[in-house]
């Protein structure tokens, strides 16, 4: 599916509302999003009532200092991973103020794929309370494409998560 800005827009102020609505705040942790996801939730009028902070941890080191992610779970997995994406939603929780969180790694290419970790990849994962969530997505099309498309999956999965 070929999402727009104004689709985008409409599902994180959907998402703003149920967060709204429940009193939660929202952390994003991102990595092949380079900080897109916060971009579109700030876009919301009012957002600052419901996202506390992004972490932008592009970087290994990044994903090390900012959010505790370890160097031997990095170096084990990869950073993008399950595993990975796991300890950067946990640690996003927490370094913030924030109830509910959502973290993503992948490959957005057009370089970089491997055929383990193809051009596409994206690991997902989002922490609700205690409980956290993973999942992973190949996304067709260039690195447009697999960034629109990794924004819009994970605002998705906040709101499956915040049902859960």
């Amino acid at each position: 599916m070929n999402t727009s800005d104004q689709q985008l827009y409409e599902l994180a102020a959907r998402l703003g509302q149920v967060l709204s609505d429940s009193s939660l705040r929202l952390a994003t942790a991102e990595s092949c999003t380079g900080g897109w996801i916060g971009k579109v939730v700030t876009d919301i009028p009012g957002s600052s009532t419901w996202f506390d902070r992004g972490f932008i941890t592009y970087s290994n080191e990044a994903k090390q200092e900012l959010l505790q992610v370890s160097a031997t779970l990095l170096s084990d997995n990869g950073a993008v991973s399950e595993a990975v994406a796991r300890a950067m939603a946990e640690g996003a929780l927490a370094a913030s103020r924030a109830h509910v969180s959502l973290a993503v790694t992948g490959v957005a290419g057009p370089d970089g794929g491997t055929a383990e970790k193809p051009v596409g990849l994206v690991w997902f994962a989002w922490g609700n309370g205690n409980r956290v969530t993973a999942e992973h997505r190949i996304f067709p099309g260039d690195r447009e494409a697999v960034r629109r498309a990794t924004v819009r999956h994970a605002l998705l999965g906040v709101m499956h998560a915040l049902k859960r």
